[in-house]
């Protein structure tokens, strides 16, 4: 296991500085990203200025490397438009997407694995029928319409939760369901596919034949190699998460790092944006990591090759 580990942690490597290539061809595909940092009616002694305070006055190479060196340091500068550190900035708002992130993945196993196991179980029933197009209906749904009719329904028809902000401990349920429900409708449908799969093999016949009880098979044989298939698409569905929390905490108005990055994207504050994106990378790759170490434990196979 460690071995595979210290494999997995290898590959970490390329995606890396690949990241640090498209931070630093980003920042500058528009252009001179100068004439986006300073006032318009700006004098070219003060544009000279801000130049030169960024650094874009020295060559591409240079500039990469000073790029290389904010982020192995950590250090993006400072926030042209907050006057204060970049990364601070993201950290400080990193838990209340972290929190947004956990509630959301906690929502959808609450849904997703009952959903799944009861379609799969009763394959080709009502219950199964109701499943798949609950699921057909939540996926098509979009996350600022289901985030908006929550609203509508709950804080202002009912009254009974909060409509906005994170100030109270219920603040966190709707934003939670919004992005929630969409990764169920996901994860119930893999989850359902993969029961049936496995239900058909033949050490789930041997199982039976043995006399064992019909929840220790779910549980212990049907259940565990199913949440193989389901394990590698969580992977992929919290990289979602973390992209989709950007639209979700600006209609929630959730004091996390995606509407603090989505707001310096139209301040072009690009110390902040670029601080932004590497954490959002950063977590990406060591959910998948995590996702990858996961899936060996189900499956020695993996760690074994």
């Amino acid at each position: 296991m460690i071995k595979y580990l210290a494999y997995r942690l290898l590959q970490l490597i390329p995606p890396l500085f690949g990241l640090t290539i498209i931070l630093f061809v980003l920042l500058r595909v528009g252009g001179d990203p100068i004439y986006h940092l300073v006032d318009p009616e700006a004098s070219a002694e003060e544009i000279e200025e801000v130049r030169k305070a960024y650094g874009f006055d020295k060559p591409l190479l240079v500039q990469y490397m000073n790029q290389m060196e904010m982020i192995f340091t950590g250090n993006f500068g400072k926030s042209f438009r907050f006057k204060t550190e970049a990364m601070p900035l993201i950290i400080e708002r990193l838990p209340a997407t972290i929190e947004l992130a956990l509630f959301s993945i906690l929502v959808a196993l609450i849904i997703a694995i009952p959903a799944g196991c009861l379609s799969a179980i009763y394959q080709n029933s009502i219950l199964d029928l109701f499943v798949t197009i609950f699921s057909t209906i939540g996926r098509a749904m979009p996350n600022f319409w289901i985030g908006i009719m929550l609203i509508f329904f709950f804080s202002v028809v009912f009254r009974i939760l909060p409509v906005s902000g994170r100030l109270e401990a219920t603040s966190i349920i709707l934003p939670a369901i919004t992005l929630g429900t969409s990764i169920a409708t996901t994860m119930a449908r893999i989850l359902r596919s993969s029961m049936i799969e496995v239900i058909r093999k033949e050490y789930i016949v041997t199982a039976k034949s043995k006399g064992l009880s019909k929840f220790k098979i779910i549980r212990s044989h049907i259940l565990r190699n199913s949440l193989i298939a389901v394990t590698t698409v969580f992977g992929l569905q919290f990289a979602w998460i973390l992209g989709g929390s950007v639209i979700v905490e600006e209609v929630f108005a959730w004091p996390g790092m995606g509407r603090l990055i989505l707001k310096s994207v139209q301040l072009r504050d690009y110390s902040v944006v670029q601080a932004g994106v590497f954490i959002f990378a950063i977590i990406v790759m060591f959910t998948n990591l995590t996702v990858d170490m996961i899936y060996a434990y189900l499956d020695p196979r993996i760690r074994y090759k």
